[in-house]
């Protein structure tokens, strides 16, 4: 029920999903360009239209009350991203407990212009051995555009390179430079 709700949602404010996750279970997604705060909510949508179980993690300040107990619910987990704590090995093991474990994020890590994309999500599917899922939330054509999974190899930088390239030709809803891949 919840799948087709999400659908009909999608569908009366002119969205369109183009492409599908994967059907193995376990990967890293990454939405971009993150502009707005409508990424989530669309991104939200989106997933419960794919009938997809994504988790993810956000800034430790969306987990207080109010909505802290939402957030929760819809598959968030807080970060103190103040802090260094090993998130990336802490990830990885909940790939290794977990087969059906799959994680959103957003490498820009905010929605402001930012001069590098953090790259922690790269570290976290290289070690957990999952592929990496580009999603564009295209306000430009309100096209949620889900590509085939880039798989990690021993060329960060050529990696990078590719999935920068995606996000390139999508446009958010606050268009914002997406800035080259540097080590």
């Amino acid at each position: 029920m919840f799948q087709y709700f999400c659908k009909f949602i999608l569908k009366f404010f002119g969205w369109k999903i183009s492409g599908s996750l994967p059907t193995d279970h376990q990967y890293v997604a990454i939405l971009g360009p993150h502009t707005s705060n409508w990424d989530f909510i669309v991104g939200l949508l989106a997933r419960g239209a794919l009938g997809a179980k994504v988790n993810f993690l956000g800034k430790n300040q969306l987990f207080i009350p109010p909505w802290g107990w939402f957030f929760k619910a819809v598959g968030g987990t807080p970060v103190d991203r103040s802090k260094s704590n090993n998130l990336v090995d802490g990830v990885v093991q909940l790939y290794q407990s977990n087969p059906n474990f799959s994680l959103a994020l957003a490498p820009e890590g905010t929605r402001s212009p930012v001069k590098r994309w953090k790259t922690g999500f790269y570290h976290i599917a290289s070690k957990a051995g999952v592929p990496i899922v580009t999603v564009g939330l295209d306000f430009g054509t309100k096209t949620v555009m889900i590509p085939e999974g880039v798989p990690t190899t021993d060329d960060m930088q050529q990696d990078m390179d590719k999935i920068i390239g995606f996000y390139r030709s999508i446009k958010g809803r606050h268009p914002k430079v997406i800035p080259d891949f540097t080590r």
